[in-house]
């Protein structure tokens, strides 16, 4: 176990008001508000704000609201097919926050999934990230459940996180997930530490998430474009359903699968987040 700094507890808890700020630009972008709204929605003054936003964000307030337009993500998916035969055929060469994890994907056994997570102690815990509250879900391999939730959803995305698992015990510790949080969530830590993360999921699931892994950050993939690469075109179904599956948000990119014709399609913790991911990662990219 590894407890936060008090430093890291401080860097940590500026994400709420950011956070709440970052998802109403995400929701009312098309205004394109002024800086001094989305300031008062953070509670904080305009330049206190502008500073903070940068900070834990990577970007500014206007350089996320200029990318907060589905027209970037349709151009973005123009040349998804290439990038993505690309990131397929060479593994997971390229720019990629994957490359910090030491990451192991698993396929369930038959045994293992008839025991439903039976003898497995499954720590959980709550902490504050610029995506609202991300709940951490570990056990003593590693990582095996990241999910956000806004206020009042948090019972909701706990029952989804225990019910992959029904028989296994679930564990309140934030201590333990702490580590965890640090890794993810706080970019500016100067001591962050490679997270481990254990996966388990059916063949086809499995499959389907290792191609997500080799979709580059500021790129995005229609449904069709990765299904037909997997396997064929009329197997999209399937690959939306275990794209739907999956356990991690965020360190597996399902935000970056999006509809032929470019409109969002969905996302398990939100349109507002997915929305508000693919303009932060195309802004990011574009700073280098």
């Amino acid at each position: 176990r590894c407890a936060m700094s008090d430093l890291a507890e401080l860097r940590l808890s500026n994400y709420g008001a950011i956070s709440r700020a970052l998802l109403y630009l995400a929701d009312n972008f098309r205004r394109q508000p002024e800086l001094a709204e989305a300031a008062g929605v953070a509670g904080l003054s305009p330049w206190h704000f502008q500073r903070e936003f940068t900070r834990l964000a990577g970007v500014s307030p206007k350089a996320f609201v200029a990318h907060l337009t589905l027209e970037r993500a349709k151009r973005a998916l123009a040349q998804g097919r290439p990038v993505l035969d690309a990131a397929l055929d060479s593994g997971l060469s390229g720019p990629s926050r994957l490359h910090d994890l030491v990451l192991k994907v698993e396929a369930m056994t038959p045994g293992k999934y008839a025991r439903r997570g039976a003898g497995l102690t499954v720590c959980y815990g709550w902490h504050e990230s610029l995506l609202g509250r991300a709940l951490l879900a570990v056990t003593e391999r590693g990582l095996c459940g990241l999910s956000f939730a806004a206020a009042g959803e948090e019972k909701e995305q706990l029952a989804d996180m225990t019910e992959r698992w029904p028989e296994a015990r679930f564990v309140e510790d934030v201590e333990a997930t702490a580590r965890f949080a640090r890794g993810i969530l706080d970019h500016h830590a100067p001591d962050r530490e490679p997270v481990p993360v254990q996966l388990f999921g059916t063949p086809w699931q499995i499959h389907v998430w290792k191609a997500l892994l080799a979709i580059p950050a500021g790129s995005a993939v229609a449904y069709g474009a990765l299904a037909e690469k997997l396997c064929s075109a009329r197997a999209a179904r399937a690959t939306a359903s275990a794209i739907g599956r999956n356990p991690v948000a965020l360190l597996i990119p399902c935000h970056r699968v999006i509809t032929a014709s470019g409109a969002l399609g969905g996302y398990r913790w939100g349109e507002t987040r997915k929305r508000a991911l693919l303009a932060l990662e195309a802004a990011r990219a574009e700073i280098g």
